[in-house]
């Protein structure tokens, strides 16, 4: 089973691609690159429109402006599988 673990940060690294942060510390970058937008989350097609993700805190997970959020659990696996080293100095 999957912990939940709140997502406190995230970054647009790249087009579709994007690097979590949890409060656990773990930091891991996502690919988000051909996925099939469909229903409510149609908006993400648009680049643009999907670099606008922000951290809702009270949730704890990724939101866009319009309201669309994704489960944290299934992200914190994906970046769990996908770690980007966090330098000494960044985890004092």
């Amino acid at each position: 089973m999957v912990p939940l673990v709140d997502i406190v940060g995230v970054t647009v690294v790249a087009e579709y691609r994007l690097r979590l942060t949890f409060e656990d510390g773990t930091v891991g970058e996502l690919d988000f690159t051909g996925r099939e937008w469909l229903g409510v989350f149609e908006p993400l097609r648009d680049p643009r429109f999907f670099a606008c993700v922000a951290v809702d805190p009270e949730s704890g997970t990724i939101t866009w402006p319009n309201g669309v959020d994704m489960a944290p659990e299934p992200l914190y696996e994906s970046a769990s599988l996908n770690p980007v080293p966090v330098p000494v100095s960044a985890r004092d």
